[in-house]
């Protein structure tokens, strides 16, 4: 019996999976629970899809790039009780992995995220940015993207991540999560003490204008987030700065 599923989607990360994978298949080593790891090729033109089985991760195909659906096909083809979500450019730990299973394991916490920590030394200007992030995201316990955990019968209750949304899909997760989870005396908790490293290559594609503009685009626009044409930001990737990203950094998170 599988306690647990690593889902991790993957669009053309044959430069970032094997690191991505190596990190997960370390942390399942470190846990006694039984695990599984499903990686969704997500419509991808390199090796991703061979990188994934050549390591040992069970290959699930999804042709239409979108973070959602692809985090929704790897959940429906997991076996485990548990569903943890990984980007294909994210670092998980042991540490972490554990106390995620840990909170689901107490019965009180359906699920959650964790702070966020960059694959490198940040300008000032955008640390304060992922600070900002981080701080909102322990207030509210709002889960970022590259790592979400929970249970299984609660995702499949509010329907997974929302596939209307082009973009900050995580964000109305967490709601629904909330709501779900305190309706049943449980809660919905961001990990503190044990950050999650995700790279921040977005930050080397497009200047700090092309960033804010996209960002206060979609503050002061909402409706813009159910519209793929105006979130291309997230899902465009500038081919002469690199074959690799994850479906995750282009939606930006």
């Amino acid at each position: 019996m599988t306690d647990y599923s690593i889902i991790i989607p993957a669009y053309n990360e044959e430069a970032y999976l094997p690191q991505a994978l190596a990190a997960v298949f370390a942390a399942v080593d470190a846990i006694p629970d039984v695990a599984e790891i499903v990686v969704v090729d997500n419509n991808s033109s390199d090796h991703t899809a061979e990188i994934a089985r050549t390591m040992g991760a069970r290959v699930v195909p999804e042709p239409v790039n979108q973070i959602a659906r692809a985090r929704n096909t790897g959940a429906r083809a997991a076996r485990g009780r548990w569903l943890i979500f990984v980007d294909a450019d994210t670092t998980l730990t042991a540490a972490l992995l554990g106390k995620a299973l840990k909170n689901l394991k107490s019965g009180l916490i359906a699920g959650g995220g964790t702070i966020v920590a960059p694959d490198r030394t940040l300008e000032p200007s955008a640390h304060s940015v992922l600070d900002t992030w981080n701080r909102f995201s322990k207030l509210f316990n709002i889960a970022a993207g590259c790592f979400v955990y929970c249970e299984r019968v609660a995702f499949e209750a509010v329907g997974g991540f929302s596939q209307r949304v082009y973009a900050s899909e995580e964000l109305w997760f967490s709601i629904h999560m909330h709501l779900w989870a305190w309706r049943r005396g449980k809660r919905f908790r961001v990990i503190r003490d044990q950050p999650v490293v995700t790279s921040i290559r977005k930050l080397d594609w497009f200047s700090p204008a092309r960033l804010t503009f996209s960002s206060l685009l979609l503050t002061l626009f909402p409706f813009a987030l159910f519209s793929r044409r105006l979130c291309h930001f997230w899902y465009h990737r500038p081919e002469s700065k690199g074959a690799a990203n994850s479906n995750e950094s282009l939606n930006g998170q």
